[in-house]
C-alpha cells in the first residue's frame, strides 16, 4: 500500500485516498499483523488487532439502547459458547471486525438495537463512543466506523424467551 509521505503538508493518507477514488486503510485484517503506534529510542510499541476489537466492542456496548451485537449466527454462537464452561470468552467481539494499520483502524459492527431508539441518533452515539476510546486508549487513528443495524429486539421476545427457561423437565 503506498502511504503519504508529505506528512508535514497536513494532508492525510484518507484525503489523498479520496482523490484518487482508492479507499486507503490499513494494511492488515482482523487478527493479522499487529499496530505499530510508537517508536523510539527506547522501545516501541505495538497493539494486536484483537485489543482494538474488544474496545470497539465495549465501547459500542456502553451506549443505552444497544440489546447485542452480531449477526443471528454469530449470536447463537456466542449463546452456545457461553453456556460451554471454559468457553472461549471472546462475545466481547462478536459483531465486531477491524482492520489495523500501523497508524490508523477502520471499525464494522453489527448491532441489534431496542425497538423505539432512533436508529441514526443511536449510531451516531455508538459511533463517537467508539473513535473517542480507540483513538484514547490506542493512540490510533480512526478512519471509520461503519455500522449495520441487523435486528431489532422487541419486548415481546423477552417475554417468550422467560417462561421455556424457568419450566423445570422434572416433576
Amino acid at each position: 500500500m503506498a502511504q503519504n509521505s508529505d506528512t508535514s503538508s497536513g494532508q492525510s493518507t484518507q484525503q489523498t485516498g479520496a482523490q484518487s477514488g482508492e479507499r486507503r486503510i490499513p494494511e492488515t485484517r482482523g487478527g493479522g499483523s499487529p499496530a505499530r503506534t510508537d517508536e523510539s529510542s527506547q522501545g516501541k510499541t505495538t497493539i494486536a488487532a484483537s485489543v482494538v476489537q474488544k474496545i470497539a466492542g465495549m465501547a459500542a456496548r456502553e451506549i443505552s439502547g444497544i440489546h447485542a451485537m452480531g449477526g443471528g449466527v454469530s449470536r447463537a454462537f456466542g449463546a452456545l459458547r457461553d453456556r460451554i464452561p471454559g468457553g472461549s470468552g471472546t462475545s466481547s467481539t462478536s459483531g465486531v471486525q477491524v482492520e489495523v494499520g500501523e497508524k490508523q483502524t477502520a471499525v464494522d459492527l453489527d448491532l441489534v438495537v431496542e425497538y423505539g431508539e432512533s436508529i441514526v441518533e443511536l449510531s451516531r452515539a455508538v459511533r463517537r463512543n467508539v473513535i473517542t476510546a480507540v483513538e484514547r486508549m490506542t493512540g490510533l487513528e480512526v478512519i471509520e466506523v461503519n455500522i449495520v443495524v441487523n435486528d431489532i429486539h422487541l419486548p415481546s421476545d423477552d417475554e417468550e424467551e422467560a417462561p421455556q427457561s424457568a419450566q423445570s423437565r422434572v416433576e
